[in-house]
């Protein structure tokens, strides 16, 4: 199998050519230049050197995302019109899954983290198992946690919980190293200069996997991966413009049973959800954008306190402002139906839920141990009283 393989989702441009198990070529530049201006040179400069018929590729590969916007867009547009003229389908590899994949058969915990400014990184933790082959050095990369946009701290959290060495890898090591030596419980390494940075080798290698379990698409179904809105639709949102907190109704409930199962490991039935929306001492709101529910939240009063049930950001749509314009106004619904104090139950572990109820004036006043199940973890008991 032929395979032609971008990465241009971050600092580091790259192009390589995989045939079977072999590397014929790769060509990486990680210096300041712009990708639109290095990385169709690169692939010419590999086609002229290996003397390579276009027409005999396979597939071609990309970093399909996250990353930098402006060098998603090029990898993508470049892959997307090679595959148009070809005629060939394109593999889209996670950039942070092609990131993990440098590290192969390391029996490490491996924790990719690319800038994603803002003071956060584009991140998830992976290991490789073996795959029970004949060849003892035959893996199979893992997802322990997918591919997301958080802090360092959250991420170090989740790290320091398994207790197992992790290896750092990305453009994120330059910038967070010092706070991570701060952060981490558990050992920790960060990988050398030749292994730190995206490479399409390992996209290339990872996508032929990925291409023989079905995964890839053809030229015109190809769209990058964004993890986070750009900079200004971000910042649209965050003003309000475009997002809609409304009552949710009976009709919404088969898309929010959805999105539940989207966000939690213990959803809420369709059936639970239909009853709560009829209950006279119950609020249930919906975070509408663009005609699509991207998040619900909902509070039952008890007696002038207000339980809060559930607070739900489609996991494509958070860090966007939604959850916290969601729970002000879900604030103001308990209210107008008798609830004087407010309080709720969140994962201990989730660093982001807490900091936003905490932004809203909850504070932590006790433990439920083992509240949680898949995974078994402890609730915060979290209040919000009038001062």
């Amino acid at each position: 199998m032929k395979i032609l393989a971008l990465d241009s989702s971050g600092l580091t441009a790259s192009a390589a050519l995989i045939e079977d198990d072999k590397l014929t070529a790769e060509y990486s530049v990680n210096y300041k230049k712009t990708h639109s201006q290095t990385l169709v040179p690169m692939l010419e400069a590999i086609r002229d050197m290996t003397e390579l018929d276009l027409t005999t590729l396979d597939a071609i590969a990309v970093a399909a995302g996250p990353g930098s916007f402006t060098g998603l867009r090029i990898g993508s547009a470049t892959a997307k019109g090679l595959g148009l003229a070809l005629e060939k389908p394109i593999i889209p590899v996670p950039t942070v899954d092609g990131l993990a994949y440098q590290m192969y058969g390391t029996d490490k915990l491996i924790c990719p983290i690319m800038d994603a400014r803002r003071g956060q990184v584009y991140t998830g933790l992976y290991e490789f198992v073996r795959t029970g082959t004949e060849n003892p050095a035959d893996y199979r990369l893992h997802v322990l946690y997918p591919q997301c946009a958080a802090s360092i701290e959250e991420i170090a959290d989740r790290c320091n919980r398994y207790a197992r060495e992790v290896v750092f890898l990305g453009d994120g090591v330059a910038i967070f190293a010092g706070r991570l030596r701060a952060l981490m419980k558990t050992a920790y390494s960060f990988a050398p200069a030749h292994r730190r940075m995206q490479s399409a080798a390992a996209v290339g290698v990872y996508a032929g996997v990925l291409y023989r379990q079905g995964v890839y698409e053809s030229a015109a179904e190809h769209k990058p991966i964004y993890l986070r809105m750009p900079q200004a639709e971000r910042e649209r949102l965050e003003k309000g413009e475009g997002l809609i907190i409304r009552r949710m109704e009976e009709q919404d409930v088969p898309q929010v049973s959805a999105n539940e199962a989207a966000c939690f490991s213990d959803p809420w039935s369709e059936n639970a959800l239909a009853e709560a929306v009829c209950q006279k001492d119950s609020v249930y709101l919906v975070a509408e954008l663009n005609g699509r529910i991207v998040g619900h939240c909902g509070v039952r009063n008890a007696a002038g306190d207000g339980y809060i049930t559930n607070v739900a950001v489609c996991p494509d749509e958070r860090r966007k402002g939604v959850g916290w314009r969601m729970l002000r106004a879900l604030l103001q619904e308990g209210e107008k139906i008798g609830s004087t104090a407010f309080t709720l139950e969140v994962r201990a572990g989730n660093l982001a839920a807490v900091r936003l109820y905490e932004k809203a004036g909850f504070v932590s006043t006790g433990i439920r141990p083992g509240f949680y199940e898949n995974p078994k973890e402890d609730a915060l008991i979290m209040w919000k009283r009038q001062a």
